[in-house]
């Protein structure tokens, strides 16, 4: 993807949360900014972006964003379960920031081996997990398939019990295997998180829904 390919997807993702009032905040491992620049180089970004964390270490990880140990201890981070919980952390995180948060704030995550050798744990350079949290707010706002809906109402049923304490949202998940150097692999998994999201906020396929455990 090209630079101008690259701001058009961001551009675009940023109007559709404009007009549906949703907020984006980045849960970032190996991108380390890098998608977080993919949206505040387009101008107005502010009205919908709210920030990234960079949680580059596994302590971070548990730390900011509550990831569990067990599963960084058992897996690594570099793992599909932590990815969306890492995405899961940053909504919760900048729900809290503000009343007005509530419900509007998609959760996106990125963890992997950007190179050029593998991470401690054995997995290859240009494995990546991404992950994407729709919360409540943005079911409710954003048009899907039939297929998605039958899944999102089980879930939206499920969970709105847990409202008051819970951030509420469908996980997306994509495993990536990128060819390139270190910033090859980054620079292509901010495209596939660009793609993923914009993917989900024009409900133009049909994707898997993980439901959030209580």
């Amino acid at each position: 993807m090209t630079v101008q390919e690259r701001d058009d997807k961001a551009a675009q993702i940023l109007e559709i949360c404009r007009e549906k009032k949703l907020h984006i905040a980045c849960a970032e491992s190996l991108t380390a900014g890098l998608l977080a620049d993919a949206f505040v180089r387009i101008p107005g970004a502010s009205d919908v972006f709210l920030g990234s964390a960079v949680t580059y270490t596994d302590e971070e990880k548990m730390n900011v964003l509550g990831v569990d140990p067990s599963l960084l201890e058992t897996y690594g981070a570099v793992h599909p379960q932590v990815a969306r919980q890492m995405a899961q952390g940053v909504g919760k995180l900048y729900s809290r920031a503000d009343e007005g948060y509530q419900d509007s704030v998609i959760g996106l995550a990125t963890t992997g081996v950007a190179g050029p050798g593998p991470d401690d744990m054995g997995k290859p350079a240009g494995l990546v997990y991404i992950a994407c949290a729709l919360p409540y707010g943005a079911q409710q706002r954003t048009q899907v398939t039939d297929d998605e809906a039958a899944d999102l109402q089980e879930e939206i049923d499920y969970e709105n019990s847990l409202r008051s304490r819970a951030y509420v949202a469908a996980y997306y998940i994509k495993e990536l295997h990128c060819q390139g150097d270190r910033q090859e692999v980054r620079e292509r998994t901010v495209d596939a998180v660009l793609d993923l999201l914009l993917t989900k906020l024009k409900a133009q396929e049909q994707t898997v829904g993980y439901r959030q455990q209580p």
